[in-house]
């Protein structure tokens, strides 16, 4: 068995600036809150409105009781949402993150 030998001229990786470093702080930072936040909700959906579904049975929303609703459909569209929410936000974080590598590179 041969070993495959590394390409002769590989390319040295680009230096990483303290800006730039920044940036992907911020970036992964931004996204671990998003992601708790929206975790955070989703489990108040999933866990928060069925253990709390006596207290809220006289809530009406559409013409139903407010943990049938959400049992029958109402979390399933909180879920969507959710998905929703994290791409939009994610693009705006991705478009940030794009315009300040892209100024670092620029910067002598």
């Amino acid at each position: 068995m041969s070993a495959i030998p590394p390409p002769a001229n590989l390319a040295a990786p680009p230096p990483v600036t303290a800006a730039m470093a920044r940036a992907h702080r911020l970036y992964w930072r931004t996204n671990l809150v998003l992601i708790s936040v929206l975790m955070l909700i989703g489990f108040m959906v999933s866990f928060g409105i069925p253990l709390m579904a006596t207290r809220l049975a006289h809530v009406r929303f559409a013409g139903f009781p407010l943990p049938f609703y959400f049992g029958a459909q109402g979390a399933i569209l909180v879920y969507v949402a959710l998905i929703v929410v994290y791409i939009v936000l994610m693009q705006f974080a991705d478009a940030r993150l794009q315009r300040t590598l892209a100024i670092g590179k620029t910067e002598p």
